[in-house]
Parts: structure tokens; sequence; C-alpha cells
């Protein structure tokens, strides 16, 4: 059996591990280092072996952009750039520095492949960013708040990003559409006669014109509200009307078109708003709708249509007017009776029947037959106006025995009554004379209070009544 020698294990010295070997000096390429520190990444440092320097970079960078991105300041880019520029140039100085500095393939196709996509991202979202601002502005111009905000929509991070400034002009742009759109909104509610609610929209109005480049999506905005106009509510209308041609202080480019709005709508409105108030009954507010139409619009083809009105308006209030003072007529000298009026379409006295209103003192007017009265002042001929009842003629004188004995005369006398008789259709006074009504005389039992009377008034019948008051009313 071989034995085998035996050795006595070798222990590393103090130099073990061996060193590692040195890493072999950079050569650095000064224009990659430039290339590669205009990507903003703070290549170029790291081809230079600098940490310090590519770790101090890249915060400043950050932040720059983040100033850039929520102040969308024009001097924020060109901070930017600035430092782009330094970053640039202070890479490339110090590659120049080193002794080995020189052209080397790689280090450039490595820096070329980092900046080329940021450099080429950044182009292409800036010239991006203008293009969309340009649709904006084309927006504007025409009048189109939908499009500028569509075309806003486009506008994403980057956008704001590499193009902050061209992003926040579109901002703006949407904002005015917005102010805008709320104007609208209030307009619209001046719609339902809210004239709070225009003012306030015309002022908002007013308010985006004064921005530059406003004037076509304002004019667009108003054109849209004027549009709407005429409501179908002629009164409604017709205060819009009024309220936009009273608008005497707003900037021209909406005083205009609200003067010539309210030119084109206030005819109709009149008319429209004159047949409401006949039909509500308001005779006199219709009235003056219709003459209001006539000293505006005097060559408006509703011209005659409105005299129309007028007459009408006219007879209804006359006709209002005699109803309400024959109402008030409850004796000679109220209502109708102490201040007569006419009413033009009331149908003419003519011989032979009549029907009248028979007002005042109405005892016996009121045993008149229906067929001898107007159920309304729009139906009568005349008005009769009755006073008092008083002693007339005597007719017959007889004796009866009082109560308490002895005989005693007693008169019997006609009723004398004075009436006034007018004309209703021109309130003219045609009869004013005083009737007697005959009746019976000299009952069996004169029925009495307290002592025996001296006279008595007769007691007339219905046919005692018509036949005192025909003459009267021409029957």
């Amino acid at each position: 059996m071989t034995r085998t020698p035996f050795h006595e294990p070798e222990y590393p010295g103090p130099d073990w591990p061996p060193p590692a070997p040195p890493r072999p000096p950079r050569e650095p390429d000064p224009l990659a280092v430039a290339v590669g520190n205009a990507s903003l990444l703070g290549a170029g440092y790291l081809m230079l072996g600098r940490r310090g320097l590519f770790w101090a970079a890249v915060p400043v960078t950050g932040s720059l952009l983040w100033l850039t991105f929520w102040t969308a300041e024009t001097w924020c880019e060109l901070l930017l750039l600035l430092w782009w520029a330094v970053c640039v140039e202070h890479g490339r100085r110090l590659a120049r520095r080193d002794p080995a500095a020189g052209a080397r393939r790689g280090q450039r196709v490595l820096a070329v492949a980092l900046t080329l996509p940021v450099l080429a991202s950044a182009g292409w979202l800036r010239f991006d960013a203008h293009g969309i601002e340009d649709a904006v502005v084309e927006a504007r111009e025409d009048g189109d708040c939908a499009a500028v905000v569509d075309a806003q929509g486009r506008v994403g991070f980057g956008h704001r990003l590499a193009a902050a400034p061209v992003a926040a002009r579109g901002d703006t742009a949407v904002g005015t559409c917005e102010r805008l759109d709320t104007a609208a909104g209030y307009l619209s509610g001046g719609l339902t006669g809210d004239l709070d609610m225009l003012t306030t929209g015309y002022a908002r109005l007013g308010s985006v014109l004064r921005g530059p480049g406003n004037d076509r999506t304002v004019e667009a905005t108003l054109r849209h509200f004027l549009g709407r106009l005429p409501t179908d509510d002629g009164c409604l209308t017709l205060r819009i009307a009024d309220w936009l041609r009273e608008r005497g202080r707003e900037p021209r480019s909406l005083h205009g078109p609200s003067i010539a709005t309210a030119a084109r709508i206030a005819p109709g409105a009149l008319m429209e708003c004159g047949d409401a108030l006949m039909a509500e009954e308001e005779w006199a507010d219709a009235r003056d709708r219709y003459r209001r139409l006539l000293d505006e619009h005097p060559g408006d083809d509703r011209a005659e249509a409105a005299r129309e009105g007028i007459t009408k308006a006219g007879l209804a209030i006359d006709l209002d007017r005699v109803r309400q003072l024959v109402t008030e007529a409850d004796s000679m000298r109220t209502g109708y009776c102490r201040k007569p009026a006419k009413y033009a379409r009331a149908p003419a006295p003519r011989k032979g029947a009549n029907r009248a209103l028979f007002v005042g003192d109405t005892e016996y007017t009121a045993k008149l037959p229906e067929a001898w009265r107007a159920g309304d002042a729009a139906d009568a001929a005349l008005v009769v106006c009755a006073d008092e009842t008083e002693a007339g003629d005597v007719v017959e004188t007889c004796r009866y025995r009082g109560h308490e004995g002895g005989v005693h005369s007693v008169a019997f006398n006609k009723l004398t009554v004075r009436v006034k008789v007018y004309a209703l259709r021109t309130g003219k006074l045609v009869a004013d004379r005083t009737v007697q009504i005959g009746g019976s005389s000299c009952p069996g039992v004169l029925r009495y209070f307290g002592s025996v009377p001296s006279r008595q008034a007769v007691t007339p019948s219905a046919a005692d009544v018509r036949k005192a008051f025909g003459p009267v009313v021409g029957r």
C-alpha cells in the first residue's frame, strides 16, 4: 500500500487575494459628452465618471421642468434652455481637459442614442402643441367655442412639459369659453323674463370682450341668444325688446346687434302682447300696446290690425266704465245718473221698443217686464235713472171711520217719479220728465198705524207701472 505523502496546506500571505487590476483610464470624447448632456439626463457626466455632477444636475433639471410645467411662463422655458446650454458646454469643457480626450465612435453612438429620442420627442411635442394652438386660434376666429374645447382636449402631459406656455394659451381660450358658457346661461335665464339675469349675462359678455381675441366668440354667444328671440309670449318678448333697446352703455359690438334685434322683434311683440292683454280683459294696457305699434312702427304690416285693436280696446274700456257707473247708480245723484258715459256700440234708440237699464230708485222699475230690461250694458239702448217716489195728483177722496170714532176724509194720489233717460250710444240726455203711476184707490178697509192719514198713495199694479213707463222707453 502506497502511502500518499502529506503536504502541509499553504496559507495565503498578507497580499491575498491579489488586488484587482486598475480600471483603465477613461478616454472621454468631448463631443459625445456634450451630446449626452444635451439630453438633460446627465449622460455626459456619467461618461466622464463624474457621478456627483450627475446627481447634482438631475434634481436641477427636474425642478426647472416642474417650474415650467406649473407656471407655463416663457421665462421658465428660457431658464431651462439656459440650463441646457450650460450643461452641454460644461460637459464639453470637462472632457477637453482630460489628457486622453479624443474622438470615440462608441461614445458618440451611445450619446446620440440617448439624446436623439429626447430632443426628437420634445421637438415633436412642441410642433404638435403649436398645431393645436393654431386649431384653437382658428376656432376662436370662427366663434366656435365647441371646436376650441375639442382642439385643446388634444393637449396632454407631454405638451404641457415641452411647450407649457403654448398649452397655457389654449387653456386660457377654454377658460374664456367657459365664461361665455356661464354668460349664455344667464342670458337663457333672461328669456324667462328675469331682466337681472339679462343684465348679468351682458356684463359677463362685456368682461370677456375686453380680452384680446374674443370678439368672434362673444359675437357667436350673443348671436345665439338673440336668435332665440322672439319668445312664445308676446309681452315677455316686448319686455326683453325694451330692455335691449336701452343698452346704450354696452360696447358697440354688443349694442348694435341688440338694437337691431329689438327693432326686429318689437312690432310682432307689441301686436301679440296687445292681443294677449285683450284676451285677459286688460283693455287699457292692450290699447297702449297697439298705440305704441302705430307710433313706433307706422309702416308695419300690422298697422291696420293695431288700429282695429285700438278701437276694440276703446269700446271695451267704455263698456267697463258704463258697467261700473251703472253698478254705482243707486240714486239720481250717484254713478251713471251723476256722470253719464257713452258706449259707441250700443244700439241706437229707435221708435218703438228699446231695451233699457233701469237704475237709481228701482222700487217700481223693478216691476217692469223682463223684455223691457237689458241684461247688460252691451245690450241696452237706454239708461233710465229713476228718482225717489213722490206724491202726485189726487185721483179720489174717500171717507173712513177711525178706531176712536169719527169719520175722516182720505185723499188718494198717484205716484210721481222723475226720470232721466240717456242714450247709451252717445251718453247724452234724451228725456227728463216726470211720470205718474196710477193704481187702485179707496179700498174697503184702510190699514194704517196711529191716526187716520189724510193722504194715501194708490196701489199700482204691474200693468199700471208698465203703462206709466211705456212712453219713457218708447213702448
